[in-house]
């Protein structure tokens, strides 16, 4: 289906939406009703739709804001499939690929958080994300 909307062309969506359904089939395969399983559920829920929701927004830092939670959202996923692993709800050959998946997503995410002003050698936002794009400015503007 074409794209409609500017999220859908990232590729870090698209890498989103292909670990979503990764999941989706795993997911299915974990016979034990495990609140892990839930919780897995929710995290790589909440890569792309926070990724959509920041794409969505008009200020660097609001932007920059969504992204590094679904950045966390990813983190998370992994570190449930580790979870998994060490309960013995799933090897490391079942829970590698979308190991890698949440890889290139965490990677793509910094990349994208690079560009919008994120500095993570010293942990700040440069002088870029910290001031306000023209849309927040003539919003400003309009209030005066």
């Amino acid at each position: 289906m074409k794209p409609l909307f500017d999220y859908e062309k990232l590729n870090v969506y698209q890498v989103c939406l292909s670990f979503n359904a990764w999941v989706g089939k795993l997911l299915r395969e974990v016979n034990e009703k495990a609140a892990l399983k839930d919780q897995l559920d929710r995290a790589a829920t909440s890569i792309p739709l926070n990724i959509a929701e920041g794409n969505g927004k008009f200020s660097r830092k609001d932007r920059a804001r969504y992204l590094d939670i679904a950045r966390g959202s990813a983190l998370e996923s992994a570190s449930c499939l580790d979870v998994l692993v060490s309960r013995e709800l799933a090897t490391e050959e079942r829970i590698a690929a979308g190991k890698q998946m949440l890889f290139e997503t965490v990677n793509m995410l910094m990349g994208l958080l690079r560009r919008l002003g994120y500095e993570f050698e010293t942990g700040e936002w440069s002088a870029r994300l910290r001031e306000d794009s023209p849309f927040e400015q003539e919003q400003e503007q309009d209030k005066e």
